[in-house]
């Protein structure tokens, strides 16, 4: 299986700011959701955990067991100059990717070069997830553009999805490749809380 497992929470993400690039460390909320995340036992005895190079998904991979590879094609969208900006001040970047997946905010990546990298971690990983379990802690971003690979769709999916801090989405074999097991689960309600 492979585990898609968006960070703990930060005092950015609490803010209501739009965090892309910028490295923060997890706030007391977000490390208590790591905490818990460690008690998942699927998560915690994976054979391997893949995490975005930003200290908020390595510190909730680190969580789960001290062996954690980092991959930069995991690492969040880069906003550009909206990054760190009031979700209020930054309707231009979501407008503009609505329009076409391939504009880019000043600085920053699009949507579509996200895609790329990130179908290509998925394809890296998906031998070795399809035998055993293998973790791999991003972002909002990835995440749901790894979702889009696991659907066979395009990334303009992401708009229809909504996806939480220190939340777990599963990948599973299928008959025809990669089926989408869960998406967007609590620790809590993965333990039965």
């Amino acid at each position: 299986m492979l585990y898609l497992v968006r960070h703990g929470r930060t005092s950015e993400n609490a803010a209501g700011l739009l965090l892309g690039r910028l490295d923060v460390p997890l706030d007391d909320v977000g490390r208590a959701q790591a905490a818990t995340l460690a008690e998942v036992p699927s998560l915690r005895g994976a054979s391997r955990v893949v995490s975005s190079p930003l200290s908020r998904a390595l510190d909730t991979a680190r969580a789960l067991g001290p062996a954690v590879s980092v991959d930069e094609r995991w690492v969040e969208v880069d906003y550009g100059l909206f990054d760190g900006r009031p979700l209020s001040e930054t309707a231009a970047v979501f407008d503009g990717w609505q329009r076409d997946l391939s504009w880019a905010p000043e600085g920053g990546e699009s949507l579509a070069e996200m895609g790329v990298r990130v179908r290509a971690a998925c394809e890296e990983l998906w031998q070795e997830a399809e035998r055993s379990d293998v973790v791999v802690v991003s972002h909002v971003s990835p995440i749901k553009a790894a979702v889009a690979w696991a659907l066979g769709v395009g990334d303009e999916v992401c708009w229809r999805m909504f996806l939480a801090t220190a939340s777990v989405s599963v990948v599973g074999p299928g008959r025809s490749g990669p089926v989408l097991r869960a998406y967007n689960l609590s620790a809590g309600s993965i333990l039965g809380a």
